[in-house]
């Protein structure tokens, strides 16, 4: 009587995996329905994931960095009278996992050739630091510039088209001096750059840090960008650079890019909503396959109750096999989804929608991306509703009484 009281964890097992076995038409549904919406949760994480990586790594990469050094008032009236000058020393402040630093000059400027005119955005820089943006990646038709010195302009290739002209051609640029008065010259285009945003090429036009200090008067910066191993290490930097820059502004990419950053913490909450409507559809259908697999063991269980099973080995029972189809179906559901995330894994071409994905600050080739937290996630929580939605065709079982059970 003590050993059938107790079951053994062994046997209570051996009968939870034979009860699975003598329905199978039933559970195999079951199974298949949990692993397809386990591989459809696990996807759409992915991608969403890839979709949040891609916005942040594009809005890092477009100029702006983890970390931004910019004086007061220059993000409402940008020009080249709310530039500062650089402190020596001020790297040191800098924590460990710093994948580098550029500092430049940014003003508004009027583009002119032969035939066009557009306004853009003009940059002084040193290539040699620009590893840090998406200058460093772009393709280029023409010639790079040779460095800070370098007097010849970068321009990209929607601009060029726009303006009609080409590389080795003369533009004309108008912008604002230090001084408050129009400054007026012309520049020999170097190359042409390829962007994977294309609202980039229309926008920025580049040439020599040291060149722009010339034409401008002055031996000011507008920005210093630093580009950071990892996003955790954004605190400490602006924590250290605070308390050696005086009297400027360290911003971190999600002030700069404040449109970014919303649909970056959008879609971290999409993911969890989109996993709880899943599974919790798929928890309305496991308890209605332990209760129609209660009900048809009526006798049987009144049988067990008789010779002496407790009532909580009885709920036992119905926990493990429950738990045994929910294991089953979230492993082959992962393996699903690892399979498919195998054949995507080098990207998604999306060239059709540029014009659309740019709006969004998105690459064209869509990357998704393996997070193993929505795995343990998925894993989890999944398990952890079997066990509760396994909990009320439990309870009907042993609120039957083995008398009652027997006789139908």
């Amino acid at each position: 009587m003590n050993r059938a009281r107790r079951m053994p964890v062994k046997l209570l097992m051996q009968l939870s995996w034979r009860n699975i076995w003598r329905h199978r038409r039933r559970n195999a549904i079951l199974l298949s329905a949990i692993a397809i919406a386990v591989t459809g949760v696990t996807l759409l994480n992915m991608m969403m994931r890839g979709m949040q990586q891609d916005m942040m790594n594009t809005a890092i990469e477009n100029l702006t960095g983890h970390v931004k050094i910019l004086a007061p008032g220059y993000r409402d009236d940008p020009g080249i009278e709310r530039g500062f000058e650089v402190v020596e020393g001020w790297q040191t402040a800098l924590p460990g996992g710093v994948q580098g630093w550029a500092k430049r000059i940014r003003v508004p400027a009027v583009v002119m050739s032969e035939r066009e005119t557009r306004g853009i955005q003009l940059l002084g820089v040193d290539p040699v630091r620009e590893s840090i943006s998406f200058l460093g990646d772009a393709t280029v038709d023409g010639e790079r510039l040779a460095g800070p010195g370098d007097s010849r302009l970068l321009v990209g290739g929607l601009l060029t088209e726009a303006l009609d002209t080409a590389p080795g051609r003369r533009l004309v640029l108008v912008t604002q001096g230090a001084d408050g008065r129009t400054r007026e010259a012309g520049f020999r285009i170097a190359g042409v750059y390829r962007a994977e945003i294309a609202g980039l090429e229309k926008a920025f036009v580049f040439t020599g840090l040291e060149a722009l200090q010339q034409l401008l008067g002055t031996d000011k910066i507008t920005e210093i960008s630093i580009r950071l191993d990892h996003e955790d290490l954004e605190a400490p930097t602006i924590a250290g650079l605070t308390g050696s820059v005086e009297n400027l502004d360290v911003l971190s990419w999600r002030e700069l890019e404040p449109q970014a950053a919303s649909m970056v913490e959008i879609s971290d909450m999409a993911i969890y909503i989109l996993f709880v409507i899943v599974m919790g559809a798929l928890v309305f259908g496991l308890v209605n396959t332990l209760v129609t697999a209660v009900m048809e063991r009526l006798r049987e269980l009144g049988m067990l109750r008789a010779i002496g099973m407790r009532p909580r080995v009885v709920v036992a029972q119905v926990v493990v096999e429950s738990s045994i189809i929910m294991a089953i179906g979230v492993a082959t559901g992962l393996m699903l989804a690892a399979a498919m995330f195998a054949f995507v894994a080098d990207g998604i071409d999306l060239t059709a929608f540029d014009d659309s994905l740019a709006s969004f600050g998105m690459r064209p080739t869509f990357v998704p991306v393996f997070d193993i937290r929505d795995v343990v996630l998925v894993v989890v929580l999944s398990l952890a509703l079997s066990v509760l939605a396994s909990f009320y065709p439990a309870r009907r079982a042993v609120k039957i009484k083995p008398l009652d059970a027997l006789r139908r």
